[in-house]
């Protein structure tokens, strides 16, 4: 039976990459000299570090642009609201993996009103959708691509 994984993921090592040309753009830019901005990255986490938001901004901007050139989607990012102190401001990107239960299930319900003859299913941190016709579930695809989801899904494991 024909079956696909609906799975959202980011690349660890390109984000990393993405971070670090990030990093040596804030060294390298005049209007960030003798500045405290900087930013860091820890595990499903990126920290942004400046004297003001206006810096924030800047360096968000500079974020999202060097992950768009690695194939990271702008969606994976969750941008928390600034934190100021003092001189000193901080914003918390929390990275957005896998497929929470509550996404799940807003999957599956949009899965199920398209009335495609498929069976979806939560597994962990994936959707699993399964089908007797292969065209049925390259419909399932199509449709996920064109809804506007708040999160980027990949598509993987399509099975005979």
């Amino acid at each position: 039976m024909p079956s696909f994984d609906i799975v959202s993921e980011v690349s660890h090592h390109e984000l990393t990459n993405a971070v670090d040309q990030t990093a040596r753009e804030i060294d390298n830019r005049f209007d960030f000299k003798g500045t405290s901005s900087k930013i860091e990255h820890k595990d499903s986490e990126v920290v942004l570090y400046g004297d003001n938001d206006f810096q924030l901004e800047q360096i968000k901007t500079i974020l999202l642009t060097k992950a768009a050139k690695r194939d990271i989607d702008a969606m994976s990012f969750d941008f928390h609201d600034p934190e100021t102190h003092q001189s000193n401001a901080k914003m918390r990107v929390t990275i957005k993996e896998g497929i929470s239960k509550e996404f799940g299930k807003k999957l599956i319900q949009m899965i199920k009103s398209e009335k495609l003859k498929v069976q979806a299913s939560i597994q962990e941190a994936q959707v699993r959708v399964t089908g007797k016709k292969r065209d049925d579930l390259q419909q399932v695809i199509a449709f996920l691509k064109e809804s506007n989801l708040d999160q980027p899904l990949q598509y993987q494991n399509f099975r005979d």
